[in-house]
This record gives structure tokens, C-alpha cells and sequence, in this order.
């Protein structure tokens, strides 16, 4: 291994929206099987990894509340990936933070971090780890992790989330994204979730073709939706706000509590509503895009 020792590593950990998610069972491990199309999109945390000879793991997030300790899915990420290189008792990892996406808002935030900890490291410590060894490091830190180690824009993932096709990118479309304000607990929503189907979940995909992914009115849909909104009608009146006002499509992402609404590309629309609802909502709407597939799916 070729470590480089003292050598900053700025790394990119970009948020996600689900364009689709279905659950289609419960495994006897307690983890939901699941069916999604995962896209990422252009709004990103930063992360700065420092390498030393003094072993230990050292994490600071600046201007955030989260903890810097073993309960931050960075540090399990950094310990999870020393104790498959078996490199725990001779390195030192420093990791510095910088949040941009919202927390526990369905963007796969954390799990972008921990995927960015994963490539990094395997970057600064020469380890030559595989994707698929990635994956295998990945799966245990959360569902959404294995997305965030391999170079796909998007993919459809079932499983835990740790089987993974590409599709392609949406394309043509510009993305406005709500965060109310408020937290939700992904562990929470899903303790929640009563499963309703069984074989029709998979049809509804199969029935799509890829570049569907890419026109007209997307097809979007999320089984978690209506758990969240339950108990937060909140997300329900965004929804219809955004339809009202020119988006062509709107949907709460992951576990929620975060809505995207898709407008065509070059919209005024999108610059209107998002001024409007900023008066209520402020820096937790964001206009984006999504970042394009990096190779024919």
C-alpha cells in the first residue's frame, strides 16, 4: 500500500433523491427489501481526510450539531474500512466535515459522507479495494451506503439497497427541493411502514422502460410517503403547492421529510416558487439539478 501520510483529500459526498421506492418485504434480519431508483444530484457535503502514524480516528464537524464520536456513521465508516485493510493499530484518520445537505431530511446525507469516507480512504491508503469489496464494506453501515462507493448517477438498487444496475440519468428537468424544518427518523418510518404488497411492487417497474426515467411526466412514487405524512400533513400541502405552480411532478424522498418537485429545464417557474416558499421556509429550499449519468447505462 502506497499511504500518503499528511496529505489532505477533499472529497465530494453529493445528496440523493429517490425518483421511486417501493418496499417489497421484510427480510428475517429486520432490514426492508427494496426497490428504487436512486438518483444524485448536484448538492454536496465536503469531506477533508488526513492521514497520520498516530492510530486513532479524529472527526470535527463544524457549525453542525452531530456527534463526533463512534454514533456518527463517518467514524463507523473510517473503522470499518481500517479494520478490512487491517490497518487500525498504524493509521490515523482525521476527517473534517463540512454539512451542506440537510439532516435526517431523505437525501442520504449521512450515508453520502460514509460512502465519501470509503473512497477516500481507499484512495489515500493505496488499498486497490475493489467495488465490489466496497459494496461489501458499505452494506452494513446503512442501505443507502453502497450508492454512494460506486460512479453511477443513478441506478435502480434493490436488496438492502447493495444490488445495483445503472439507469440513466433524468434528464431535461430541473430539481426544486423543500425541507420543511423539521427531522425524521428514518428507523422510525420504516417501524411504521406496513407492507401492502407483495408482487405487484415489482411489475410497476418493469412496466417502465429506462428512458421513461428521461421524459415527459416522471413516474414517480414512494411507499414511505404516506407513512410521514401521516404525521406530518405538512408534506402533503407542499406537494400541492408545487403542483400548482409549475412543477411537473413532486415527491417526498427516502424517509422524508424533504419534497422534490421536477420543472422542465429552463423553467421560470421553478425561480418563482422557489421564492416564494423561501419567505417560509428559507435556506431549506434549494434549486438544483441532478448530476448526469457518467457512462451509457
Amino acid at each position: 500500500m502506497n499511504i500518503l501520510y499528511g496529505h489532505e483529500l477533499l472529497v465530494p459526498a453529493p445528496a440523493k433523491v429517490n425518483v421511486n421506492l417501493l418496499i417489497t418485504g421484510k427480510r428475517a434480519d429486520g432490514y426492508h427489501s427494496l426497490d428504487s431508483v436512486m438518483q444524485k444530484i448536484d448538492l454536496f457535503d465536503t469531506l477533508r481526510i488526513t492521514l497520520s502514524k498516530d492510530p486513532g480516528i479524529h472527526l470535527s464537524c463544524p457549525d453542525s450539531d452531530l456527534p463526533v464520536d463512534r454514533s456518527n456513521i463517518v467514524w463507523r465508516a473510517a473503522e470499518a474500512f481500517l479494520q478490512a485493510v487491517a490497518a487500525a493499530d498504524r493509521i490515523g484518520v482525521s476527517i473534517v466535515l463540512e454539512k451542506k445537505i440537510p439532516i435526517a431530511a431523505g437525501l442520504g446525507g449521512g450515508s453520502s459522507d460514509a460512502g465519501a469516507v470509503l473512497t477516500g480512504l481507499n484512495r489515500l491508503i493505496g488499498a486497490g479495494i475493489s467495488a465490489a469489496q466496497l459494496i461489501d464494506i458499505a452494506r452494513p453501515l446503512g442501505a443507502d451506503v453502497p450508492f454512494f462507493v460506486v460512479p453511477h448517477s443513478a441506478v435502480r438498487a434493490r436488496g438492502i439497497g447493495d444490488e445495483m444496475v445503472p439507469v440513466p440519468s433524468l434528464v431535461d428537468c430541473a430539481l426544486l427541493l423543500v425541507n420543511p424544518g423539521f427531522s425524521v427518523s428514518t428507523a422510525w418510518v420504516y417501524k411504521n411502514f406496513t407492507l401492502t404488497r407483495v408482487v405487484k411492487d415489482s411489475r410497476l417497474f418493469d412496466s417502465q422502460k429506462n428512458d421513461n426515467l428521461s421524459s415527459g411526466r416522471q413516474l414517480l412514487f414512494n411507499d414511505l410517503e404516506s407513512v410521514t405524512i401521516r404525521h406530518y400533513p405538512e408534506i402533503a400541502a407542499l406537494k400541492s403547492y408545487l403542483l400548482e405552480n409549475g412543477a411537473s411532478d413532486a415527491l417526498m424522498s427516502g424517509s422524508g421529510p424533504t419534497v422534490f418537485a421536477l420543472f422542465p429545464a429552463a423553467s421560470e417557474e421553478i425561480y418563482r416558487c422557489a421564492e416564494q416558499l423561501k419567505k417560509k421556509y428559507g435556506h431549506g429550499v434549494i434549486v438544483t439539478q441532478v448530476i448526469a449519468s457518467s457512462s451509457p447505462a
